[in-house]
């Protein structure tokens, strides 16, 4: 599959993945707490259920799932996240996004379909940002060639690809492509919605700590087409 293709990718077989799910889905629905999930699904607009754990709890739970389970391959990592962004509560992709974060070192460019998939289904900033910077930044890091992809996703009519091609630098700091950041901020800047806008004012804020001067001039010089949301965001620690 090519690293754009539109196509839902296929769960491929894991015995890893099915040990950490048995495990997941028992412990996750154990410890689940009705008010907090409430509360949890109104303030991400009820864009999924949730199971209402708190983040620490959620996470010391990850810890005994984990226990003495061996290190993943590619596979294993694509079968767990597609697996765990079938299940209905937000914890379960929570879980998968931190899981890809800690493994995409041991992945090549062949997971991008995969994340692509995620990043498009059940779609919402709390998982969305965290795989732009931590999975979809580290693999066009390590291949390059990438970066065409996110010259494609950039242009993409989805909110959410676009998003992320706006914010896979934000932890590349020197190793930041200026020309093709401050190319996807122009060419995204007329676009009407504020996740997009504030997309554009994160990566520039983000540059910013980095290379001040030279954001500082980009937005003197973009200021009659950034809107202000961008420019605010953009220049807020300058």
């Amino acid at each position: 599959m090519r690293p754009n293709d539109r196509e839902t990718p296929s769960v491929p077989p894991s015995a890893l993945a099915d040990l950490v799910l048995d495990r997941l889905t028992a412990a996750y629905r154990e410890a689940t707490d009705p008010v907090r999930a409430r509360s949890a699904a109104a303030y991400m607009k009820d864009v999924a259920p949730f199971l209402g754990l708190a983040t620490p709890a959620r996470r010391a739970l990850d810890r005994g799932v984990l226990a003495d389970t061996p290190a993943p391959t590619e596979g294993d990592c694509a079968a767990l996240a597609l697996r765990c962004w079938e299940l209905p509560e937000r914890e379960f992709q929570y879980f998968a996004v931190d899981y890809l974060r800690r493994h995409v070192g041991r992945c090549s460019s062949g997971l991008l379909p995969v994340v692509r998939h995620l990043l498009v289904t059940v779609p919402w900033w709390d998982t969305v940002d965290l795989l732009a910077a931590h999975t979809v930044g580290p693999l066009v890091a390590a291949d390059p060639a990438l970066a065409r992809v996110m010259d494609e996703w950039i242009a993409d009519e989805d909110l959410w690809l676009a998003r992320t091609a706006l914010l896979h630098q934000l932890r590349y700091r020197d190793a930041t492509d200026a020309d093709r950041l401050f190319g996807y901020c122009l060419r995204r800047a007329d676009h009407p919605d504020f996740f997009i806008r504030k997309a554009i004012g994160w990566s520039l804020r983000e540059y910013a700590k980095t290379a001040p001067d030279e954001v500082r001039a980009f937005v003197t010089d973009a200021q009659d087409l950034l809107s202000p949301l961008s420019r605010r965001e953009a220049l807020k620690n300058l």
